[in-house]
């Protein structure tokens, strides 16, 4: 079977492979959500990135599901939190486009938009630690 867990032992690792669950559940999610209710994301899309709004969303979404792919099974879990590191990164113009966009909104969308900024960075982290210790 090409899923075989690559047996390394570790509290490290223990956490790493929970970790990798739950972005798998947060990418497949998110990235169903982009074919199914694009709308949201379509409006975060910076304007100053060139092409049409609804690619760059289906385009994310597709990374996402694959990503979510790649973190599900325990033999490219290293290379699906690699993958998982460098889409958060890539997606985060958009989050910053969405605090701009919301910032005359009242505080409690205020704080949710400010709030996924540093998300980003603990979620880039956590791929990070699921790439080294997976």
């Amino acid at each position: 079977m090409f899923c075989k867990c690559s047996h390394k032992s570790s509290d490290k690792a223990a956490h790493a492979h929970h970790t990798a669950r739950l972005l798998t559940a947060l990418c497949a999610g998110a990235g169903t959500l982009h074919f199914l209710k694009p709308e949201p994301f379509d409006s975060i899309i910076p304007p100053e990135i060139p092409g049409e709004p609804r690619s760059w969303t289906y385009g994310s979404g597709a990374a996402e599901l694959a990503t979510a792919a790649l973190l599900a099974c325990p033999r490219t879990r290293s290379l699906g939190g690699r993958a998982a590191a460098a889409l958060f990164v890539a997606v985060f113009p958009g989050n910053l486009e969405m605090a701009r966009q919301w910032r005359d909104r009242e505080p409690k969308w205020q704080v949710i938009s400010l709030g996924r900024l540093p998300l980003q960075a603990l979620l880039i982290k956590q791929a990070r630690e699921v790439a080294e210790n997976c």
